[in-house]
């Protein structure tokens, strides 16, 4: 599948657009994650958007704060964020500037870099469970907040100058794709229908609706 992709990296007016529109297109999109051992990279087959001040799922609802600033844009920028004590979670900023609305990566398939991604999930069973979830996708592409902010429209330069590109890939049939409600989402927020997936592929993740936490989650826990 790698040689058969369109490996034109994606510019900033592809993600200077309603976060909607980005988030289904993405579907398919190829994202490449340079580390020092090499490239991964992972054929996006879940995301969900989250639109700032209009959306009260959104990490930038109530407004701007040290840890969502990167969420105000430009567009074309990482927003990593960290939860529960030991996960990280990568978002792709849209736009318009100030909008800060952003596309949270939930799910794809490595394609290349996959023995790099099995060393650091080697809970998975199998290479469709290595990106399988937003927190297991961060931690096969060994993203951190280091990432925090970076750039991935950047201009043409070599590819170790920067952590992610986004390749044009094979963009998803629409009539393969799905949505429904987002993940773990309560209150307002938990019914808009802001998750899109491709239908039938086994690296998407369950459906999962909020359940309230009654005790903190313990070291060695999966990955959600």
């Amino acid at each position: 599948m790698p040689d058969e992709l369109d490996r034109t990296p994606l510019d900033r007016t592809f993600f200077d657009r309603h976060v909607t529109e980005v988030a289904r297109d993405l579907l398919g999109r190829v994202l490449v994650r340079t580390t020092p051992r090499g490239p991964i990279e992972l054929r996006l087959t879940e995301v969900e958007a989250y639109d700032g001040a209009d959306d009260p799922g959104s990490h930038a609802y109530r407004g701007r704060t040290d840890r969502n600033a990167a969420m105000f844009g430009p567009p074309g920028h990482a927003y990593v964020y960290f939860t529960y004590g030991m996960w990280h979670c990568l978002n792709l900023v849209c736009g318009p500037e100030d909008k800060a609305s952003g596309v949270l990566l939930r799910a794809g398939e490595i394609i290349r870099g996959v023995e790099q991604a099995r060393g650091r999930r080697p809970t998975a069973r199998r290479d469709s469970e290595l990106a399988k979830g937003p927190a297991r996708l961060a931690t096969a592409l060994d993203v951190d907040l280091t990432q925090y902010g970076a750039d991935v429209c950047p201009p043409p330069v070599p590819a170790t100058d920067t952590p992610f590109r986004v390749l044009r890939g094979a963009p998803a049939d629409p009539d393969t794709v799905l949505a429904g409600p987002r993940t773990g989402l309560s209150g307002d927020g938990a019914a808009t229908p802001w998750r899109f997936w491709i239908a039938g592929d086994p690296t998407v993740s369950p459906y999962r609706p909020h359940v309230p936490r009654r005790r903190p989650v313990r070291a060695g826990t999966v990955a959600p």
